[in-house]
């Protein structure tokens, strides 16, 4: 048995190293996805995030999250349209591709066109294409909500992230 790491917050935040903040986040388990936009003017965009959620079915909502100081950051403040791709366990390749920085992110990919002309990658096991509906600044991130205008959805099983390392889920019965 592991002993527990017991660290105090205060109000200002963490009195030891946020490391250990990211450690305890990172038990929880998460699906992996890619969301994509298109910009006013025409720039393509896009990313891997793990911070992914149902907000409200009536009116259909989702949220994702960004670091304030991501490049992106105002591609996807700009943009009235993005795409939240949930990757199959078969996609690990397209998480890692869209967290590495690089100039143009869609060079080599294929993709269609969706909704407001966002990239739309294939074979994903689910894809919200979402108008913006919202952005929210928290702390050092923005949570965009977007409203649900198309989605597709396929068997699968899902990319799971949990401790700093991609798996795959495993039925208990």
């Amino acid at each position: 048995m592991v002993a527990d790491m017991n660290i105090q917050l205060d109000t200002d935040g963490m009195k030891a190293d946020p490391r250990e903040l990211r450690r305890a986040m990172g038990r929880f388990a998460t699906g992996v996805t890619v969301v994509t936009t298109r910009t006013p003017n025409g720039r393509l965009e896009g990313l891997t995030a793990n911070s992914f959620s149902s907000v409200s079915l009536d009116p259909p909502l989702v949220l994702w999250s960004l670091r304030q100081e991501a490049r992106s950051m105002p591609a996807f403040l700009s943009a009235k349209w993005f795409v939240v791709h949930v990757l199959g366990a078969h996609q690990h390749h397209l998480s890692n591709h869209f967290a590495t920085p690089a100039a143009e992110k869609f060079a080599d990919l294929d993709f269609d066109d969706g909704l407001g002309g966002c990239p739309l990658l294939g074979e994903t096991i689910a894809r919200f294409e979402c108008s913006a509906f919202n952005h929210v600044p928290a702390g050092d991130h923005t949570i965009f909500i977007g409203r649900v205008e198309r989605l597709t959805h396929c068997d699968g099983d899902p990319l799971i992230y949990s401790s700093g390392r991609y798996c795959l889920p495993v039925p208990l019965n």
